[in-house]
C-alpha cells in the first residue's frame, strides 16, 4: 500500500506563493512569492524540502515568470519591470541580462539543449538571447522582434530526432575522432548493433511558436527569422505540439482549439477547429499520453480529448465518496513515469488517476483511469505539480507550498499479530488471538516494520526501536533502541538480525552485536532476510542463498549456500527470499537483469535434495506441466479426464501475471500462498500463451482481475500445484501473510471506515475491532473456523491428496468427519477445482439425494463447466453457475437458469443476443408467468412476442368478451378479426360481422355474407374493387345459378377462371369473347378452345393460332399444311427447336426449300440433325455460314456415340464450306473440333491474323504447325518487329527446323550488313546460321556440307575485315594491307560489300592526306561497281576533299543521272535510327 505523506515548506509566512516549478534536471523546487513589503522572490527547495538559503533573486516588485534550465540547475527570472535575473545554483552565480524589456516579462523559454533563452514581454517585444555554459546571456540578443500584441504563449519545436543528444552529428564527429567506437558504429551503419542506418540531425530544438494576446501565432526559425503562421479570433492561451503527426495545437481563452499541420520548414495547414467544453478563465490544459489532451478549468470534472480518435470523455470524482458533492478541479498535473494524473480541488483533496489500460474495458477510455485514495492538505490548491523523476508532488495553496512524497507504507504479521503503518509516524497494532489493538507514534518517519507474537521493530534507516507486548498483549513497551543504517530486519526470539557492512548481524534488543553472519565477496552482498519457524533464510545480490538453524543459542547453517544465478535464465538480482516452518524449502522472487521486470516464475529451492523448481505465473503451471499440447494456443482438451481439466482451467484462471509476494504458513511446510500481479497482454507472436481463458472467478467479457491471490502445494514428489486461486477484492489492498485456516490483508485505504466487511465468499471477518487489517477465512475451512488443531490438519490433508488426484487417502484423512456442513463445504470446493467425482461422493454424504440425481443427467452435456453448473446450481452457488454457462457458451442452459430463478429480465436479454433459438419460447414462458400472477396487460405483450397471441389471449379472455372484442380491434390482427368475425357469424351478427370481415380483408367471406344476405349488387362491387380471384369466382358460380351468363363470365375472367368461362361461352355460343378467353387462359383452355374452332367451318385459322399458342406444333402444322395456311407456317417455324417432331421438322425444311427460303430451310434441316443436307444446300445455294449456324450444324459429342468418325467428317465438312466462304477464323476453329490441326493452321494463315496464328502455334506444339507459322511470319515485315522476329526464332526452334533457321539467320546479317553496315552483328548471326546448319539433319548431306561451306566462307570473309578495321587504331597500314588482300581474294559482291571496303580505305587515305592514292582507289570501285554512285559507300565531304586537292571536276566521279544511293557524314544525319536499335535488340535476344 503506497500513501503520500506531506510536508509543508518552509516558506516565510508573509509572502503569498504565486507559482511552484520543478527544475526538469535536478530535484530542485522554485517557490515564487511576494509580499507588499519585501517584493518578490524566488525561493529553492531540495527534494527532501529543505530550503536553499540565498538573497540573490529577489527585487521590489512581482515575479511574472521564471524557467528552469534544462540540463542544469540554473534557473532564469522575469520580473514585471522586464528586467532578466539568471541565477546559477550549481556555481552560486547571479546576472542580469541588459533591461532591454520595458514592460512585463511574459514569456520566458530555454531551448532544449540550454544554448538559447527566449523572452517576450506584454508590450509584445520579442528577444533571442544566446547563453554561455553557466547560463549567462550575451551583452545584446541575437535577434529582436517586435509583434504588434502582448506575448501569451511559446513552445519550442521539437528537433527531428526527439532531441536525442546521441544523434548531434557534431557531437558524434568529435567523438568518433576521439576514438569512441560507439560513435564510429554509428557512423557506420552495417557495424552498428541494430544494423540500421542512423537518422543523424540537430540535437536542439531551436525553432519555436508564440501566440499573442489578439490571437496571433508566430513562427521563429533557427535564423532568428519571425513569420506570422495563422491569426485566431481570441487571446492565445495555449500551445502544445502532438509530435507523433507532426501538429501544432492551439487553445485559446474563449476554449476555442484548432490543429495546424506543421511543415518542415515552419509553415501551417490548418487540420481541424474545434470549441471545447467547460469554463472559460483559468485553464489548465496538458498531454496525458500520445495524443490525449486533459483539461481542468474550475469544474467537477477533467475533460478528457482523444485527437487521435476524435473521441471525448470525462474523468469525475462520483466513483469516490472522498469528495464533497461541490467539489471542483482548479488545477492538473501529469506524471508519465507512473501514468497518473493528478488533479488539485478548492477543498484541499489531490485527486489521483491511475492510468491502467489493462483494468479497462475495450473501447471504454474511460474505464482504464481508476480513481485512487486522494492526499489531502490545507487551503484551496492553485497548483500541482509533478517532479519529473520520482514520487514527488509540489503542491500550492497561495498561503504554503506542500512537498507531498510517495512511500510503501510498511506492514507485517507473524503468530496472528498485525502491524500496519497507517502514517509517515504512526502505526497500527492488531492481535487477533486476544482482540487487543493499539496505536504507535513515534518520533521517527517509519521505513520498516516488523513484528513476532512477543515483539516489535521499527526503524528509519538511522535508528532502530524495539517494543514488547505484555502477556495479555494489553499493554506495549519500548524495551531498546539503537543506532544503525539497516533497512532490513528480523526478530527472533530476544534477538534482532539486521544487515549491515555487506553482513549479517545478530543484536540484543539494546543493540548489542552477539553474532556475525559474514559472506566472502564471491557470494555477495546481503540484501533480504526472512525468519519462518526456527529458521533463518539470507539471500545476497548475486542469488546465494543460505539458511539458518536458529533452534540453539547461535545461529548454526542448516545446509550448504545455494548459488541460483547459474541456474535461473537471466537472473538479476533476488527481491525476496523465504523459507518454510521446517526450513526445507525455500521459495526466491527474482528480478530479471535484462530489463529489471520481475521473474514471473517463483523459484522454490528443496533443501534436502538440492534441486531447484519453479511455478510460472506466466501460464499458471509448475515446472512439472509447465508446457503447451496446443492448437492455436489453446489447450487440446480431447481424452483428459475431469481433472486434468480442472487443473488445466486451474492454470487458465491464473496466467498472464507475475508474483509480487509471497508466505509460507507457519505450521504447515507444503503450502506457500502468493500475490500476483495482472500484466497486460501485448500484441506479439507468443500473445497466445498470455491469452485470457475463460474462468471461474471472472466471465469472459469482464476485464482482467489486478491481482490474485494463489496458494501452492509444493512437494518434490508433484511438484508445485494450485490449491486455490481467487480475486483480491477491492476492499484488501495487499496480502501480509497466512496462518491457516486464515489469510490476512492489509485494507484498502478507501474502505477503512467500513467496520462490518464481508469477505468475498460472504462470511464476515472476524468482527474484533477490525481496523487496518483483514482476514479471510480459506477456502476449504469454511464452517471450521473454531474447529481443533485436529480436524485442520485433517482438512488439510484433504485439499492436498485432492490437489494431487489421490482420491483414496483424501477420503481417509476426512473418514472420521461427520458433519454435513463440512460435506458441503467439501461440494463447494468441487465447483472450484471442477472434481464432479468428488462431489458425487459429497453429496452422498450429505444426504442431497435430488443434487446427486442432477449431477448424475448432467454427464450428457458435453462441456466440463456446463456439469459444474449443475452441481454449483444444486448447492445454491448461483452466481458460480452463472459464470460457468456463461464461460462455456451453454447460452441455453444459461437462459433455462435464467427462467427457473425468475430472473426474467436476464433470461430474455440472454436469448435475445446468444440464445435466438428460444426467444419464442422465452417470451411465451414469461407470458405464463405473468398470467399466473395476474399481470395480463403484460402477459398479452410477451405473447406476442412469441407469436402465440392468437390462441393464448382468446384462450386467456375468453371469460370477458367484451375485453377480448376490445384487444382485437387494437392489435389489428387480420387472421385474429377474421376468428373474431366467424364467431359473430356463428350468433347470426352479419352486420358486425361484415365489419370484422372488412377490417380483416377477407372479401370471400364479405361476398359470401352478401350473397347469403341476396345483396348481390354489394357482392359485386366488392369484387370489382378489390379483384379478390376467390370472391369473385364464388360471385361467379352465384351468377351462372341465377342464369346471369353474361355477369358469371365476367366475374369467371376476374378469377382466372378461364376454363369456366370458355364452357360458358361454348355453352351459349358466345363467340365474341371465346377467343380472347383462351388466350388468356392455360394451354388446356387453349386446346379446348381450338378444338371448337377446328370443327367450325371458316375458322380453321384461328384453331391453327390456338394449337401453337398451346405448343401443339404437330396439330397446328398439319393444320396448316392442310389449310395452306403459309403464312400461320412462318410463325409456327419460328418456334420450332430440337426438341421438335424431326418429321415436322424436315417437312417445314421442304416446304422452305420448295419457297427458296434457303437459310430457313437450312435453319430447320439442322434443327432435324440432317446436317448432310443442310451442309448441300449452304454449298449450292451459298447460304451464309455464320456463327451461329456452324455451331447448329455442329453435332455434340453423346449424338453420334457408336460412330465418332461421322461427327469429325460432319465438323471438316463445316469447315470446308467455310473455307469456300472465305469464313477462315471459323474454319479453324471447326477444323480444330475435328482434330485436324494442319487444316486448321492453313485456314488461320489464309485469315492473316498473325496474333491468332503466333498464338494457334503456341498451344498446338506440333513441328509442322511451328514450322509453317514461322514460315508464315518470314514473309511479314520481320525486320521492323522484334516480336516477330523472336517469334520466327522460337518456331523454327521448336520445329527442329535447323536448316530454315539457318537460312533466317543469314537473312538476318545480310540486313545487318546491307541496311546498318554492322559486320559484328552479321559476324554473330552467320555465326548461329552456321551451328544450327551443323545441327540440322538434311536428306541430302552434300547439300548440307555446302551449305556449311558457304557460311564457313562468309564468315572467314567478314571476320577479315571486321579484325582489320579494329587493328586500324594500332596499325593502320596493316589494316590496309589487309583489305588489299581481301580484295584481292574477292572478286565478286557476296556476302561482303566490296564497296566498303574500299570506303574504309579511301577514308584512310584521305585522313593521311595521300590524295593520289584516294583518287586510285576511288576509280577502282568505280570499275568494279560501275552501276553504284560512290557516295553510297564514301562520305560526300571526302569525295569533295579528294576532287578538291587533285583540281579534278566532281562531276567525273559522281553521275547524277545514274544516282542511286548516297552516304551522309554523321553530322547530316537526320533520319531515324529505330531499325538499328531494333535489329541490334533482335540480335542480342538471338
Amino acid at each position: 500500500m503506497a500513501v503520500y505523506f506531506d510536508h509543508r515548506l518552509d516558506c516565510d509566512s508573509n509572502f503569498i506563493k504565486t507559482n511552484i516549478s520543478w527544475s526538469p534536471s535536478s530535484l530542485l523546487l522554485a517557490v515564487t512569492c511576494y509580499s507588499d513589503e519585501n517584493g518578490g522572490a524566488v525561493q529553492l527547495f531540495t527534494e527532501e524540502g529543505e530550503k536553499i538559503e540565498h538573497n540573490a533573486v529577489q527585487k521590489h516588485c512581482h515575479v511574472s515568470v521564471v524557467a528552469w534550465h534544462p540540463t542544469k540547475r540554473i534557473i532564469a527570472v522575469g520580473w514585471e519591470t522586464g528586467e532578466i535575473t539568471i541565477w546559477n545554483e550549481q556555481d552560486h552565480e547571479v546576472s542580469d541580462a541588459v533591461h532591454i524589456h520595458k514592460k512585463e516579462v511574459s514569456i520566458l523559454h530555454w531551448s532544449s539543449n540550454g544554448s538559447r533563452l527566449s523572452s517576450g514581454d506584454r508590450g509584445g517585444v520579442l528577444h533571442v538571447w544566446k547563453s554561455d555554459s553557466k547560463g549567462r546571456l550575451q551583452q545584446n540578443p541575437m535577434c529582436q522582434h517586435h509583434i504588434q500584441e502582448p506575448l501569451t504563449a511559446i513552445l519550442y519545436r521539437p528537433p527531428a530526432n526527439g532531441g536525442d543528444p546521441s544523434a548531434d552529428i557534431s557531437s558524434l564527429a568529435r567523438a568518433a575522432v576521439s576514438g569512441d567506437e560507439s560513435a564510429l558504429d554509428m557512423f557506420n551503419w552495417k557495424r552498428s548493433k541494430n544494423s540500421k542506418l542512423q537518422s543523424f540531425g540537430p540535437s536542439e530544438s531551436l525553432a519555436f511558436f508564440v501566440g499573442g494576446g489578439n490571437g496571433g501565432v508566430y513562427y521563429v526559425n533557427e535564423n532568428g527569422q519571425c513569420t506570422q503562421s495563422f491569426c485566431l479570433d481570441t487571446s492565445i492561451n495555449e500551445l502544445l505540439f502532438y509530435e507523433e503527426r507532426s501538429i501544432l495545437v492551439t487553445v485559446t481563452s474563449q476554449l476555442q482549439m484548432t490543429q495546424h499541420a506543421v511543415l518542415p520548414d515552419g509553415g501551417t495547414q490548418e487540420v481541424l477547429k474545434a470549441k471545447l467544453s467547460g469554463r472559460s478563465g483559468d485553464l489548465s490544459i496538458l498531454w496525458t499520453g500520445k495524443g490525449l489532451l486533459a483539461t481542468a478549468s474550475g469544474e467537477m470534472v477533467v475533460r478528457m480529448w482523444d485527437l487521435a480518435s476524435e473521441d471525448n470523455y470525462v474523468l469525475n470524482l462520483d466513483s469516490s465518496n472522498s469528495y464533497d458533492a461541490n467539489e471542483t478541479i482548479m488545477c492538473i498535473s501529469y506524471c508519465h513515469q507512473k501514468g497518473t494524473l493528478a488533479g488539485g480541488t478548492n477543498m484541499g483533496n489531490i485527486a489521483l488517476w491511475k492510468y491502467s489500460p489493462s483494468l479497462g474495458k475495450e473501447g471504454d477510455a474511460e474505464s482504464m483511469w481508476k480513481l485512487q485514495s486522494p492526499p489531502v492538505v490545507d487551503g484551496q490548491i492553485t497548483q500541482v505539480q509533478w517532479a519529473p523523476n520520482k514520487g514527488f508532488i509540489a503542491v500550492n495553496t497561495v498561503a504554503n507550498v506542500f512537498m507531498l512524497s510517495e512511500q510503501v507504507m510498511s506492514a507485517s504479521f507473524r503468530d496472528e499479530t498485525a502491524v500496519v503503518q497507517y502514517g509517515p509516524s504512526s502505526l497500527a497494532i492488531e492481535i487477533f488471538s486476544t482482540g487487543n489493538n493499539h496505536d504507535i507514534k513515534v518520533d521517527i518517519q517509519i521505513k520498516g516494520a516488523y513484528t513476532t507474537k512477543d515483539a516489535l521493530a521499527i526503524w528509519n534507516g538511522k535508528r532502530v526501536i524495539i517494543y514488547e507486548y505484555a502477556a495479555d498483549r494489553s499493554v506495549i513497551r519500548a524495551t531498546g533502541s539503537f543506532v544503525t543504517e539497516t533497512m532490513v530486519i528480523c526478530l527472533y526470539e530476544q534477538n534482532v538480525y539486521t544487515i549491515e557492512q555487506n553482513k549479517v548481524q545478530v543484536r540484543t534488543f539494546q543493540g548489542t552485536v552477539k553474532q556475525v553472519l559474514s559472506f566472502i565477496d564471491t557470494e555477495g552482498v546481503p540484501i533480504c532476510l526472512d525468519i519462518c519457524g526456527n529458521y533463518l533464510v539470507v539471500a545476497t545480490d548475486v542469488g546465494v542463498v543460505r539458511v539458518y538453524d536458529l533452534s540453539r543459542r547461535e545461529a548454526k547453517a542448516h545446509s550448504n549456500a545455494k548459488a541460483l544465478a547459474d541456474l535461473i535464465p537471466g537472473f538479476g538480482t533476488v527481491i525476496s527470499a523465504k523459507c518454510n516452518c521446517t526450513g526445507n524449502r525455500v521459495s526466491v522472487l527474482v528480478q530479471k537483469g535484462v530489463d529489471n521486470s520481475i521473474d514471473p516464475k517463483l523459484y522454490f529451492w528443496d533443501v534436502e535434495t538440492d534441486s531447484v523448481q519453479y511455478f510460472n505465473f506466466e501460464s499458471g503451471r509448475g515446472e512439472q506441466d509447465d508446457y503447451l499440447d496446443t492448437k492455436n494456443g489453446e489447450e487440446l482438451d480431447e481424452d483428459i479426464n475431469d481433472a486434468e481439466r480442472g487443473k488445466n482451467q486451474a492454470a487458465k484462471d491464473i496466467a498472464g501475471r507475475y508474483p509480487i509476494s509471497h508466505y509460507w504458513d507457519m505450521m504447515e511446510p507444503k503450502l506457500v500462498v502468493c500475490e500476483a500481479k495482472y500484466v497486460p497482454v501485448k500484441s506479439t507472436k507468443d500473445s497466445s500463451l498470455f491469452k485470457r481463458s475463460i474462468s471461474l472467478n471472472k466471465s469472459d467479457d469482464d476485464c482482467p482481475v489486478e491481482k490474485m491471490i494463489v496458494s501452492l502445494f509444493c512437494t518434490p514428489e508433484n511438484g508445485l500445484l494450485i490449491q486455490d486461486s481467487f480475486p483480491l477484492s477491492l476492499q484488501h489492498n495487499s496480502l501480509i501473510g497466512i496462518e491457516v485456516p486464515h489469510l490476512y490483508f492489509v485494507k484498502n485505504p478507501e474502505t477503512l471506515d467500513d467496520e462490518n466487511q464481508q469477505s468475498d465468499n460472504g462470511d464476515e471477518d472476524m468482527p474484533i475491532y477490525p481496523k487496518l487489517v483483514a482476514r479471510r477465512i480459506m477456502r476449504d475451512f469454511v464452517g471450521l473456523e473454531s474447529s481443533d488443531k485436529s480436524t485442520r490438519d485433517a482438512m488439510m490433508n484433504f485439499s492436498y491428496y485432492l490437489t494431487i488426484g489421490n482420491m483414496d487417502e483424501a477420503f481417509k484423512a476426512i473418514k472420521l468427519i461427520k458433519s454435513e456442513s463440512v460435506w458441503e463445504n467439501m461440494a463447494k470446493m468441487c465447483v472450484k477445482s471442477r472434481r464432479l467425482d468428488v462431489a458425487t461422493v459429497c453429496l452422498g454424504n450429505m444426504g442431497n439425494a435430488r443434487g446427486a440425481k442432477a449431477l448424475r443427467e448432467s454427464a450428457k452435456e458435453p462441456e466440463l463447466d456446463a456439469r459444474v453448473a449443475v452441481l454449483a446450481i444444486q448447492l445454491g452457488l448461483y452466481e458460480d453457475a452463472e459464470r460457468l454457462l456463461k464461460n462455456c457458451k451453454r447460452y441455453d442452459l444459461l437462459n433455462e437458469f435464467y427462467q427457473n430463478s425468475g430472473q426474467w429480465e436476464k433470461a430474455q436479454e440472454t436469448a435475445e443476443k446468444y440464445d435466438r433459438i428460444h426467444l419464442r419460447t422465452t417470451n411465451y414462458n414469461f407470458a405464463k408467468h405473468l398470467e399466473d400472477i395476474g399481470e395480463t396487460a403484460l402477459a398479452v405483450q410477451n405473447y406476442e412476442k412469441s407469436g402465440t397471441q392468437r390462441f393464448e389471449v382468446p384462450r386467456m379472455f375468453g371469460d370477458d368478451p367484451d375485453i377480448l372484442e376490445q384487444y382485437i380491434i387494437n392489435s389489428k390482427d387480420k387472421k385474429l378479426r377474421k376468428w373474431w368475425a366467424q364467431y359473430l357469424e356463428s350468433t347470426s351478427d352479419m352486420k358486425t360481422a361484415l365489419q370484422f370481415y372488412e377490417s380483416a380483408q377477407d372479401y370471400f367471406s364479405v361476398v359470401r355474407v352478401y350473397c347469403y344476405c341476396e345483396e348481390m349488387a354489394k357482392a359485386a362491387e366488392i369484387c370489382n374493387e378489390t379483384g379478390d380471384a376467390a370472391a369473385c369466382y364464388y360471385l361467379a358460380r352465384q351468377y351462372e345459378n341465377q342464369g346471369q351468363i353474361k355477369e358469371a363470365i365476367h366475374f369467371f375472367s376476374r378469377a382466372k377462371a378461364f376454363g369456366s368461362a370458355i364452357r360458358l361461352c361454348k355453352e351459349h355460343d358466345i363467340e365474341d369473347q371465346l377467343l380472347n378467353l383462351a388466350l388468356l387462359g392455360r394451354p388446356e383452355d387453349m386446346m379446348e378452345a381450338a378444338r371448337y374452332y377446328e370443327q367450325k367451318p371458316g375458322s380453321q385459322d384461328k384453331a391453327v393460332m390456338l394449337y401453337h399458342k398451346a405448343g401443339n406444333f404437330s396439330k397446328a402444322t398439319d393444320l396448316a399444311f392442310k389449310n395452306k395456311e403459309f403464312g400461320a407456317l412462318q410463325h409456327i417455324s419460328g418456334d420450332l427447336d430440337e426438341r421438335a417432331d424431326p418429321e415436322l421438322l424436315r417437312r417445314c425444311g421442304d416446304f422452305f426449300l420448295e419457297n427458296g427460303q434457303y437459310d430457313k430451310a437450312v435453319d430447320l434441316l439442322a434443327l432435324a440433325k440432317k446436317y448432310w443436307d443442310a451442309l448441300k444446300i449452304c454449298m449450292e445455294k451459298h447460304v451464309e455460314m455464320t456463327e451461329e449456324l456452324c455451331e447448329k450444324l455442329s453435332p455434340e459429342k453423346d449424338e453420334n456415340e457408336n460412330n465418332p468418325q461421322e461427327r469429325l467428317k460432319i465438323l471438316e465438312a463445316v469447315a470446308e464450306v467455310c473455307m469456300h466462304q472465305g469464313q477462315y477464323h471459323i474454319a479453324t476453329k471447326k477444323y480444330t473440333q475435328a482434330g485436324n490441326k494442319l487444316k486448321a493452321m492453313k485456314a488461320l494463315l489464309k485469315s492473316g491474323d498473325t496474333e491468332k496464328i503466333v498464338f494457334f502455334a503456341g498451344v498446338s506444339r506440333q513441328r509442322e504447325i511451328y514450322v509453317m507459322a514461322a514460315n508464315y511470319l518470314q514473309s511479314l515485315d520481320w525486320r521492323k518487329d522484334p516480336e516477330i522476329m523472336k517469334n520466327i526464332i522460337g518456331f523454327y526452334s521448336k520445329g527442329r527446323a535447323l536448316d530454315s533457321l539457318a537460312g533466317f539467320y543469314d537473312a538476318c546479317a545480310q540486313v545487318e550488313i546491307d541496311e546498318y553496315q554492322n559486320y559484328d552483328k552479321a559476324l554473330g548471326a552467320l555465326g548461329e546460321a552456321y551451328k544450327c546448319m551443323s545441327k540440322a539433319k538434311l536428306a541430302d548431306e552434300s547439300l548440307q556440307e555446302e551449305r556449311m561451306a558457304q557460311f564457313k566462307h562468309k564468315i572467314t570473309v567478314i571476320k577479315k575485315f571486321v579484325l582489320a578495321r579494329k587493328a586500324y587504331e594500332d596499325d593502320p597500314e596493316d589494316a590496309i594491307k589487309q583489305c588489299q588482300v581481301i580484295l584481292a581474294e574477292t572478286d565478286q559482291e557476296g556476302s561482303l560489300r566490296l564497296g566498303d571496303v574500299y570506303g574504309f580505305m579511301i577514308e584512310h587515305y584521305a585522313k593521311k592526306e595521300r590524295w593520289k592514292a584516294a583518287y586510285s582507289t576511288l576509280e577502282e570501285l568505280k570499275s568494279k561497281m560501275p552501276v553504284v554512285n560512290p557516295a553510297y559507300y564514301v562520305e560526300m565531304k571526302t569525295i569533295e576533299a579528294i576532287h578538291r586537292a587533285l583540281d579534278i571536276p566532281l562531276s567525273r566521279t559522281i553521275n547524277t543521272d545514274r544516282l542511286n544511293g548516297f552516304r551522309k557524314s554523321p553530322e547530316e544525319e537526320d533520319g531515324e535510327i529505330l531499325d538499328e536499335e531494333v535489329a541490334e535488340e533482335l540480335v542480342n535476344g538471338v
